[in-house]
């Protein structure tokens, strides 16, 4: 959020300091693959979750019935002008904000934490998903688009099934661990060499480039059962690499592309703002009293204000919009403006509320 602002500082809107330039879209989009794919990483698949599976499930599914009506209400009222896309937009999780709200309470191990990541996960993933099949850059059309998916889904199998051999070499896992410790750092060189390869397998396939980035961070997490990515500190080096370097660009970007001029020019413009904080809250909150069986009243409205919290995909997704002539530059800004403020209010409270109950 502190880099969109800084963008809008440097940008046309206001110093007028900085042009958006070839080489800094190249560091913006390497910044959004690194987004998506840290993403991914984040991802636990644990048998706590596993076992809340179908409750999840049924959750998400509410948020999209939800997220739908929002969506197809703000484009009956002219706000927007892609129901569906603002619905995929309304139905996503900052995973990375939930996971380091969990962490700073001391939640992000317990019962209640591993629901709440699960939820995100599920998010996260169901989103991805979404936004390939309806707004990829080069498929004709959504049916296209699930057979594409479904032989890419096919060729990730086939690099897990690949990895997850490798891993059962003992010599060759002995040689990995020697190698992470040295100048080569080839844990680092092996993700980075999975990404670009999923990366530029799901451009093939005419599928968006964050869908091979998001999958590559969840394999990783997938076939590191004994978390031994965290444990070894290589995590910790690309999220390093991402949150340090590239993704600040991204973000950066993002902010000095804001139309924020225009974003109050009228009044359609300033009341989608508050509407898109009200809609995540309803539609990615409300599902969340379904989970009041394994929790307090209290911890699942802090849930579904974690829920609620949405950002990086908001931007990503809105910039995709904007790139395929689905949202107006305006209308962008305003679903960003409606995220950064559910950034700055929602994890805030959900704190206050988690805190006596940790």
């Amino acid at each position: 959020m502190t880099e969109i602002c800084a963008g809008v500082l440097i940008g046309p809107q206001l110093l007028d300091l900085v042009d958006i330039t070839a080489p800094l879209e190249v560091f913006a989009q390497l910044g959004l693959v690194f987004l998506f794919f840290l993403a991914g990483l984040e991802i636990a698949f644990r048998a706590e979750q596993e076992r809340h599976l179908r409750l999840l499930l049924w959750a998400f599914a509410l948020s999209l019935v939800l997220a739908f009506g929002a969506g197809f209400g703000l484009e009956a009222a002219g706000l927007v002008g892609s129901s569906v896309l603002v619905a995929i937009i309304l139905a996503a999780t900052s995973f990375g904000i939930v996971v380091a709200v969990l962490k700073d309470v001391g939640a992000s191990r317990s019962s209640l934490g591993q629901l709440v990541i699960a939820c995100a996960s599920i998010a996260d993933f169901g989103t991805v998903i979404l936004l390939s099949i309806f707004f990829s850059h080069q498929s004709s059309s959504p049916e296209s688009t699930i057979v594409l998916l479904l032989l890419f889904g096919g060729v990730v199998v086939a690099v897990g099934m690949l990895l997850a051999g490798a891993r059962m070499s003992g010599p060759l896992v002995a040689a990995v661990v020697r190698m992470q410790r040295t100048s080569a750092q080839i844990g680092v060189r092996i993700a980075f060499l999975l990404v670009v390869l999923l990366v530029l397998m799901a451009q093939e396939f005419g599928l968006e480039v964050v869908l091979g980035a998001f999958l590559a961070g969840a394999m990783l997490s997938f076939l590191d059962r004994e978390e031994a990515v965290r444990e070894s500190g290589l995590q910790e080096k690309l999220e390093g690499i991402g949150f340090g370097v590239f993704i600040p660009i991204f973000f950066v970007v993002s902010g000095v592309q804001l139309q924020l001029d225009d974003l109050f020019s009228t009044v359609d413009a300033a009341v989608l703002v508050p509407l898109t904080v009200v809609a995540l809250l309803v539609v990615r909150g409300t599902p969340a009293l379904i989970y009041s069986r394994f929790m307090t009243r209290r911890e699942a409205v802090a849930t579904g204000l974690l829920q609620a919290t949405s950002l990086s995909f908001i931007v990503a997704a809105s910039q995709i919009g904007v790139e395929l002539g689905k949202l107006e530059e305006v209308e962008a800004a305003g679903l960003v403006a409606g995220g950064v403020i559910s950034v700055l209010v929602f994890p805030a409270i959900a704190v206050r509320m988690l805190r006596p109950a940790s």
